[in-house]
């Protein structure tokens, strides 16, 4: 551990430990010190310590607020970019989220001849739903292991514990908008998708060029709201898999592009360079590698253009309020003392003398609007 990561773990006002008490900053600290030996005393004499210290009522709690903070902190340092193309909302509960979207009464208005009537419009409402639901693990440690390693099977389980939940996130979303027909989700891409009683095209076979990628950006200015009107969608995010990456980075890097004549003149037909307007359109570059988990078909060949959420949504990603984070917690021991006194967490259960932890992550998702994005499947 580091005092970068303990500055970081200082950080963070909201975490929630494993026992409901108030815990000094300077008694997490010295809690800290002690699992990474920062005073560096020999091996035999560290795990002398560490065995009294398992012993008093306060280290295990002190321990599982160290752990806490430390997944949150592994947690926030990565950041996971299919937050720049997806909605993400705070749910209130587990009952069913639903997103409503009226259309109808922002179209072009209608001439009105003189002691003419207003002609009402009729909207058009859509509405989208989803859930949130529990994700998590358990993870156990013996009581032996505990003792022998001195605590060094302990040191990654709150990277594990992010990683874990931000792998579940990510493979989530990806599934959201990928499906392993390789024709992205059904759900939110087609050649004649019905959404709010229209019909959508936002799905095609083209390989991933330049000359494709400024068609596909074009169809998605072309889109229309269910009243017909243009509603300029304009691509921002390009999300590729690992497969693509050097090529999406070329296209989008660029400054020069080639052009061809196409006069029957053969000197005129010679190619000669021209500007590349890709890079003026800010276009952000994703890389998913869960798309050929996802999408075992064109996993590798297939790309998405997505529009910023600002201007619409076509995925929504939801997290339990008070939830948004993983939590993790710790399980108290289900034995005591002859005598009738507490027995540390760290002495392990009853029955194996394991000692246990479990992550929990909340969160859902669905698909929005079809026309804030378009996918091209690199192959037919």
């Amino acid at each position: 551990m580091t005092e970068t990561l303990s500055e970081s773990m200082n950080a963070w006002d909201s975490y929630h430990g494993v026992k409901n008490t108030q815990v000094q900053e300077a008694d997490l600290i010295r809690a800290k010190d002690l699992l990474s030996n920062r005073a560096g005393y020999r091996p035999q004499m560290h795990k002398a310590i560490l065995e009294e210290a398992i012993t008093t009522s306060d280290f295990p709690y002190l321990f599982g607020h160290v752990i806490d903070r430390q997944l949150l902190a592994n947690y926030k340092a990565v950041y996971a970019d299919w937050r720049t193309y997806v909605r993400v909302a705070g749910v209130p509960d587990f009952n069913t989220v639903r997103r409503e979207k009226l259309s109808g009464s922002d179209n072009y208005l209608d001439v009105v001849p003189e002691k003419g009537e207003y002609l009402p419009t009729k909207p058009v409402n859509c509405r989208y739903t989803y859930n949130v639901k529990k994700y998590g693990r358990q993870f156990d440690i013996s009581w032996e292991s505990l003792i022998n390693d001195q605590l060094n099977a302990f040191a990654d389980i709150p990277q594990r514990f992010a990683t874990a939940a931000l792998r579940s996130e990510s493979r989530f979303v990806t599934g959201l908008y990928a499906a392993s027909g390789g024709h992205g989700n059904t759900s939110l891409y087609g050649a004649a998708l019905s959404d709010c009683g229209q019909s959508v095209c936002n799905l095609g076979v083209l390989p991933l060029t330049l000359a494709n990628l400024e068609t596909t950006m074009a169809l998605m200015v072309a889109q229309t709201d269910p009243n017909g009107e243009p509603i300029g969608v304009m691509a921002k995010h390009l999300v590729v898999p690992p497969a693509l990456e050097f090529t999406a980075r070329s296209i989008i890097t660029s400054g020069l592009k080639m052009w061809t004549s196409t006069a029957d003149d053969e000197s005129a037909s010679l190619p000669y360079p021209t500007t590349n307007v890709i890079p003026q359109m800010g276009l952000q570059l994703h890389v998913d590698p869960f798309l050929p988990v996802i999408d075992t078909t064109h996993g590798g060949t297939g790309w998405y253009l997505f529009a910023d959420p600002s201007q619409g949504a076509a995925l929504e990603m939801g997290f339990l309020r008070g939830h948004e984070t993983p939590e993790i917690v710790m399980k108290g021991s289900d034995k005591v003392l002859v005598g009738g006194g507490a027995v540390s967490p760290f002495d392990g259960d009853f029955s194996t003398d394991n000692i246990m932890y479990r992550v929990r992550h909340v969160f859902g998702g669905t698909q929005l609007d079809p026309r804030f994005t378009y996918h091209q499947a690199g192959a037919s």
